[in-house]
């Protein structure tokens, strides 16, 4: 399966968020919003704007061991959204719903909340109750703070692979 790569700037992550804050305008109000960090931080604070809600709790859920983010292990809750209880009245808001990992975790932590991504893919999409955009299962998503702005090289002064033969 080859690589793809969606690259999400400033803007197009603030519109897209705003987006979402006004598909869930009909489904609150909310008491509160729980950001799943870090991803979700953004995005949450944008929704939580949007809609007028002052109380934001986060949770954290590490899915990796050790140093190397690449080696993924079962997931552990580090730090609980203590002021959710168990979601009664509560949004979710996470950046990107991908395999569904953190998101059953979340669901088991707080199953009367209503649980919204920005951006799904195919194997998390049927967790959250609303998102934005649909990407690829292959699709890599690149997202502002992710990413850096760099001079680029005009194409004929990049290296240009050599004839065959």
């Amino acid at each position: 399966m080859s690589q793809h790569y969606y690259t999400v700037t400033w803007d197009q992550l603030h519109r897209d968020a705003r987006a979402l804050a006004w598909r869930l305008l009909d489904k609150g109000p909310f008491k509160g919003v729980v950001a799943v960090t870090r991803g979700g931080l953004i995005p949450a604070a944008i929704v939580a704007r949007e809609l007028e809600v002052r109380l934001v709790e986060s949770v954290s859920i590490q899915t990796y061991n050790g140093d190397n983010p690449d080696a993924r292990g079962e997931p552990v809750v580090t730090k609980h959204p203590t002021a959710a209880g168990d979601g009664t009245g509560f949004l979710v808001i996470d950046d990107l719903v991908d395999t569904g990992t953190t998101a059953k975790v979340i669901r088991a932590l707080l199953p009367k909340a209503h649980f919204a991504a920005v951006y799904a893919k195919p194997a998390g999409k049927p967790l959250v109750d609303d998102y934005i955009t649909e990407v690829s299962q292959s699709t890599w998503i690149l997202f502002p703070w992710d990413t850096e702005l760099q001079a680029s090289i005009p194409l004929v002064k990049r290296d240009k692979p050599s004839a065959p033969g």
